[in-house]
């Protein structure tokens, strides 16, 4: 389910938009007990405001993505906790030589996600997925690939119901994740969508003490995850 919004000129920063787009999850009425997870750096401060409006707690599920050697904003594919590997289609067989770099690259990143992981938990647990609806937010999508190895990891994780959410996502990236997730909830879908940060008037770049200070604040407001109830009907 793709929800639009009243206005089209994007966001004021990423707070604005996590707000609107808690609106957006709360209409979909899921089920408790729900498990708010970011995909840090960016998707920090709008998955704070979505676990905030739905009171539940909220953590990270660190995603890296693999870029294309000399080219490493380019993604041509993506890691995510529990060793998930998700690899941009188009690549595939079209870049021999790539071809038989990708694993190197993929551990490269895995080690890069494991280092973030222990810095943002800071000795704590990753919350259990089991038997929870999970939503899974970035502040955008732009192929998807990350956001496709965070829904394969929370389904690896065990979570019963897979939501993703993003204030902005290109058509490309609404479809792909849309065909494995068990709901989307996406505010804006442009028809080009050339960069994330264009849609937004503060797009300040994050580090890891920001996502730091976000994760304790939500533990300090949230709630925590109570075991899943099972319908009797």
């Amino acid at each position: 389910m793709v929800h639009t919004p009243l206005e089209s000129n994007g966001f004021v920063d990423r707070i604005a938009a996590g707000r609107a787009l808690a609106v957006a999850v709360e209409k979909l009425r899921l089920r408790r007990p729900i498990i708010v997870l970011a995909l840090p750096r960016g998707g920090v401060p709008v998955a704070y405001e979505v676990a905030l409006a739905l009171g539940a707690p909220l953590d990270v599920l660190v995603v890296r993505k693999i870029g294309m050697p000399g080219q490493p904003e380019l993604a041509i594919g993506a890691i995510a906790s529990g060793g998930i590997i998700v690899r941009e289609p188009g690549t595939v067989g079209h870049l021999p030589a790539l071809d038989t770099r990708f694993e190197q690259l993929a551990r490269r990143e895995l080690a890069e996600l494991g280092r973030r992981e222990r810095a943002y938990r800071r000795g704590l647990p990753p919350l259990d997925l089991r038997g929870q609806s999970v939503v899974l937010v970035d502040d955008g999508l732009a192929t998807g690939a990350t956001m496709l190895a965070a829904v394969r990891a929370a389904r690896a994780a065990g979570a019963a119901f897979v939501v993703v959410a993003a204030p902005v996502a290109s058509d490309e990236a609404a479809a792909t994740v849309g065909a494995e997730a068990d709901q989307i909830a996406i505010l804006q879908v442009p028809p080009l969508l050339f960069a994330i940060g264009a849609w937004y008037r503060d797009f300040d770049q994050l580090d890891d003490a920001d996502v730091c200070r976000l994760l304790a604040l939500a533990r300090e407001k949230g709630s925590e995850p109570v075991a899943a109830t099972q319908d009797t009907a």
